[in-house]
């Protein structure tokens, strides 16, 4: 039988090779940071990872993890609830739920479980999830995962969500589901609005925080601080994978009934082993961190503000954007590829995104900025993108 199937495979495989989609790996043989080396000994700067704070390689958070190899292990072997719970992981949940100002927090190996997790144990066909059009991927699967009703709205589109409201009121509980920050594009979703158009529906809010935790906010608090909803969100999902390390783990934080609903059934949560040790300690180091001071959320926003309006100014084709996201647009997905090729010599290593991770005709190249660029690798970076653009007639 597999012969059949392979040849199916390989089929597959060629189409996409030749229509210019496919994803190849780059090796990367030293720590995360924004100057990295690959495999082929060069040293490139990095301007596409989620390192937003720069914490993925800082000391501290180096010292915490190994601190906690030698007092609680490597791993636990077990999930929460059977013997795979240690002092750190409640003191890790404590900790993310003062960050938001939330009631409790509950722990997953990823956010893209704790997303896949969240609704299927708190709705039933009798309620209703109306689900931001750009959301990302976990969402889409954990809405997939529940028998409620399904409703979409476009992005960040207001006046289509409260249509979605409307049309819902048929059903017992309402979920508005949006990402914080939407990860190909960089804009911040209109939490306020959403809020004040929940509050008129009688209906719940969930927003994962992954792209704007640490990021967005006066303090890096996320989008409740950006509107001031701090603590009047039910339920928020996050990541410890990007700014707050770059690790392992993901979250689900909020109302105290709903977190320990999900501890009872949640199934990611029940059979998925537990984060380890190291994560855990490594992780509440980057909270305190974070809590303790505003000089790399200050940084970032600097680095971000300097390099979108230099780009800008440039000529280049740049989304909206109130995170560290700034896309790229290109709308060819052969040429995002080329492009990102071609910055690669000139040593700056970004990424071409284009369908099915973005939808087709929207290929770009999203640059991420992060707390630890310099003003001269900014400039560097620049420098590069003018001058591939204008050898591919980008720019002229």
């Amino acid at each position: 039988m597999y012969q059949a199937f392979k040849s199916h495979l390989q089929a597959e495989l060629a189409n996409i090779e030749q229509a210019g989609l496919s994803k190849n790996e780059r090796i990367i043989v030293s720590p995360q940071g924004a100057l990295i080396r690959l495999s082929d000994g060069k040293e490139v700067l990095n301007f596409c990872a989620n390192n937003y704070l720069g914490l993925s390689n800082h000391p501290g958070l180096i010292q915490a993890a190994k601190k906690a190899l030698d007092t609680h292990g490597y791993g636990m072997s077990s999930v929460r609830f059977i013997c795979g719970t240690q002092d750190l992981h409640k003191k890790l949940e404590a900790t993310i739920a003062r960050f938001f100002g939330t009631e409790d927090t509950i722990l997953y190996a990823a956010c893209f479980d704790a997303n896949g997790g969240v609704f299927e144990p708190l709705l039933t066909e009798d309620d209703a999830i109306i689900s931001d059009a750009l959301n990302h991927a976990s969402i889409i699967d954990g809405v997939r995962l529940c028998k409620a009703q399904r409703y979409r709205y476009a992005n960040a589109d207001m006046e289509d969500l409260e249509k979605q409201l409307k049309a819902s009121q048929a059903q017992r509980f309402r979920i508005i589901a949006t990402d914080g920050v939407f990860s190909m594009d960089g804009n911040v979703t209109p939490l306020d609005k959403i809020y004040e158009l929940a509050e008129k529906y009688q209906a719940l809010v969930m927003v994962d925080e992954s792209h704007s935790a640490g990021v967005v906010g006066k303090t890096g608090h996320g989008v409740t601080e950006r509107f001031g909803l701090r603590g009047k969100i039910e339920i928020i999902t996050g990541t410890l994978g990007k700014a707050f390390g770059g690790a392992i783990g993901g979250f689900t934080t909020g109302k105290k009934e709903i977190i320990e609903l999900l501890r009872q059934r949640s199934r990611p949560y029940l059979f998925s082993n537990s984060i380890p040790p190291m994560v855990a300690a490594a992780g509440i180091h980057a909270f305190e961190l974070i809590d303790g001071s505003n000089e790399l959320q200050d940084n970032l926003h600097k680095n971000t503000a300097y390099f979108v309006q230099r780009m800008i100014d440039a000529g280049f084709d740049i989304k909206p954007t109130e995170s560290a996201i700034c896309a790229v647009m290109l709308y060819d997905a052969k040429l995002s590829q080329e492009m990102a090729s071609r910055l690669l010599e000139e040593g700056i290593y970004v990424t071409g995104f284009y369908y099915p991770v973005v939808p087709k005709g929207q290929a770009r190249i999203r640059v991420q900025l992060s707390a630890a660029h310099t003003t001269e690798q900014l400039d560097q970076c620049i420098t590069a993108f003018i001058k591939v653009a204008k050898a591919l007639a980008i720019l002229n």
